[in-house]
């Protein structure tokens, strides 16, 4: 009896080992496919299959359940292109695709899994898409007209709001989110201002929900605002660079869309423009980190729990015009990917001060863009 007791435990420990896998996806906008990494214990990456989607394939997001990635193509026709995900080998099997209202830049799935929001920079707006259990993305239920350049939208924890930053009008748009519907409405005030010619861009929230960091694009600050639980409605607190000291670059201008003519060109010479483009947390909330395109770099910063007050800590050089990065879920390991690098990085996370040291370099597809992790226990 115990002789069967223990292959029946050794059974379970062994499936339960099978599944205890991490999973890294990239888009590569140019190649039109999406490629798959295996995180191993030491943070090094095991380069795995690539999977067909279509070219301009850029943002991604993972169903809270874990079931599905969704990603995003931003040629037309505009669809959102549905994958289930293997939990055993990360691979992904495509389950359908569904029509997205434009061009999106960023996608992210509300705090239920029901429904898939966009924020599209090119048309100014933003939308809601249903998505089934089978992970399909249906018929857009909501499109908003917004204001200039919606670069990315998100709920919060609790799943009752929604923002969305605006970078040609330097607006962050506050909305109430009905997660039974999926519909959004206009908060009281609708919009919080920010600095003029900031350009805020990308968002993220503090795992207790209190502060909501905003990454600006123009000028290469991450701005902290703090979010009332009650109403939620935003308000400034405190605005950081992410740059080094003595830097040479100057505030940016907004740039064309991604697949229009003279995309991510403004009308002038860019190249000493400050064009800042993605930010994270560490699980824990002790360390943020953003990204700036033209000089490569990722900027890092202590977070002061009860404040939410940033302190810059350094620069790390990285792949090149690094669009996006993504922390792994256990807070130990970073993976960032280039648009103009044929290859991604890993690094290595310092507990204790937050410092980032590089594993290795992998070969990626063209454009590469957008990162996503996925952890399997």
């Amino acid at each position: 009896m115990k002789a069967a007791m223990l292959a029946v435990l050794l059974s379970v420990a062994s499936c339960a080992s099978a599944l205890a896998a991490t999973f890294v996806y990239v888009s590569n906008a140019d190649d039109g496919d999406i490629g798959m990494y295996t995180l191993q214990p030491d943070g090094s990456l095991q380069p795995g299959e690539r999977f067909k989607a279509e070219k301009l394939v850029m943002p991604m997001a993972v169903s809270p359940d874990k079931r599905f990635l969704i990603a995003g193509v931003r040629s037309k026709p505009f669809q959102a292109y549905s994958y289930s995900i293997d939990p055993r080998t990360g691979a992904l099997e495509l389950v359908g695709t569904g029509p997205l209202a434009e061009s999106f830049p960023y996608i992210s799935f509300d705090r239920s899994g029901r429904f898939l929001l966009g924020a599209s920079y090119g048309a100014n707006l933003v939308s809601v898409n249903p998505v089934g259990a089978d992970g399909r993305v249906g018929e857009p239920l909501q499109v908003i007209p917004t204001a200039r350049n919606a670069h990315s939208i998100r709920t919060d924890n609790t799943n009752r709001f929604a923002f969305v930053p605006h970078l040609g009008t330097d607006q962050v748009f506050q909305f109430l989110f009905d997660e039974k519907t999926g519909r959004l409405a206009a908060n009281t005030p609708p919009v919080l201002q920010l600095k003029q010619n900031t350009g805020p861009r990308h968002l993220i929230f503090s795992a207790d929900n209190r502060f909501v960091y905003v990454l600006n694009e123009l000028t290469g600050t991450v701005t902290t605002l703090s979010l009332d639980a009650s109403t939620g409605l935003l308000k400034e607190l405190d605005s950081m660079s992410v740059l080094a000291p003595g830097t040479k670059l100057v505030p940016g201008m907004p740039r064309g869309a991604v697949g229009t003519p003279g995309a991510n060109q403004a009308p002038r010479n860019t190249d000493n423009d400050i064009w800042a483009a993605d930010l994270h947390l560490t699980p824990n909330g002790r360390f943020l980190y953003a990204s700036e395109r033209t000089t490569s770099t990722l900027g890092a910063f202590r977070v002061e729990e009860t404040t939410g007050k940033l302190t810059y800590l350094g620069s790390t050089p990285t792949e090149k015009q690094p669009r996006g990065f993504r922390i792994d879920p256990t807070g130990r390991f970073m993976v960032v990917s280039g648009e103009k690098s044929d290859s991604i990085s890993s690094y290595a996370i310092d507990a204790e001060n937050g410092a980032l040291k590089q594993i290795g370099r992998y070969p990626s597809g063209k454009g590469a863009n957008w990162v996503v992790i996925v952890a399997f226990d």
